[in-house]
């Protein structure tokens, strides 16, 4: 069985959200879209849903976290080269999303990332196998 994930995330503005994902790149399942929740492909078998808040709330008892004012998730994607990792934060930027840290280089690994209009952390990681050297040295860098 191929198992998919799904990441849903709170947000206020529908069209500032899909122009925003749009301006990185992303890509969204029409099939799966509407005025309420869009479908962003991430890749063959993850998605994030996009949810407006009023949608979302319909989901759970809790209240929803401002992402402005908390981190409630901290969503890292892999990127194929430290080049692309800088792109991502380049793009999201012009795009109206901030970055909240300075890049992280570890040797083995490279990270940066950026808040999305509705403050959701991102982040974006590149990893060098070969660098990394033996299982558990990760702790190590």
């Amino acid at each position: 069985m191929t198992q998919q994930i799904f990441v849903n995330l709170p947000i206020k503005d529908m069209n500032r959200s899909r122009e925003f994902f749009t301006r990185l790149g992303f890509s969204f399942n029409p099939q799966f879209t509407n005025d309420q929740g869009a479908c962003m492909v991430v890749a063959d078998n993850i998605f994030v849903m996009l949810l407006v808040e009023s949608f979302f709330q319909t989901f759970t008892r809790k209240p929803v976290a401002d992402a402005t004012k908390s981190t409630e998730v901290l969503v890292c994607l892999s990127c194929d080269s430290r080049a692309r990792v800088d792109e991502l934060v380049a793009k999201a930027l012009a795009a109206g999303g901030t970055a909240p840290n300075p890049p992280q280089d570890h040797g083995f690994m490279y990270a940066h990332g950026f808040e999305d209009p509705d403050g959701h952390v991102w982040e974006l990681a590149y990893m060098d196998m070969a660098a990394a050297g033996a299982p558990g040295n990760a702790g190590n860098a």
